[in-house]
């Protein structure tokens, strides 16, 4: 994430003040942005969260993964391993020859983030519902 001395200027924006976004503030979001899409999609984030703990094969992150279809796991695992998240490994040692799937260095830097953004949503998750219980009551 680039430092306030690389350019980075976000500005709050409050009731009595809403100006105009920088331009450079806008360039900032269109370099995030194709990162941001690669590692904060749902499954992303929750097979990086998986592989955090300890390395494991495709069928048991698929059964930790309630709801994930053997295409969108097999899909995040390539998208992962090419953007260099994750390792995946063929174990030859084994009958019949299996693969297991290794989080790296740079994968792991995230774990930080991820926890933080799930304690945040284990602690505002009630609001959230609340806010749409109240949102779907004033909308029928």
């Amino acid at each position: 994430m680039p430092t306030e001395s690389e350019g980075l200027q976000i500005k709050t924006c409050t009731s009595q003040s809403h100006k105009a976004v920088s331009a450079e503030v806008l360039l900032d979001v269109e370099k995030a942005r194709p990162v941001l899409e690669q590692i904060a999609n749902k499954w992303s984030i929750l097979i990086l969260t998986v592989l955090c703990s300890r390395p494991s094969r495709f069928n048991e992150i698929m059964r930790r993964l309630e709801g994930i279809t053997h295409k969108a796991l097999s899909d995040a695992l390539k998208r992962l391993e090419r953007n260099g998240l994750i390792r995946r490994e063929v174990l030859t040692k084994t009958t019949p020859v299996g693969v297991e799937y290794t989080i790296t260095s740079l994968g792991r830097s995230l774990q930080q983030p991820f926890e933080a953004l799930y304690a945040w949503s284990m602690k505002y998750g009630p609001e959230i519902e609340r806010a749409q219980k109240q949102y779907d009551k004033v909308q029928d």
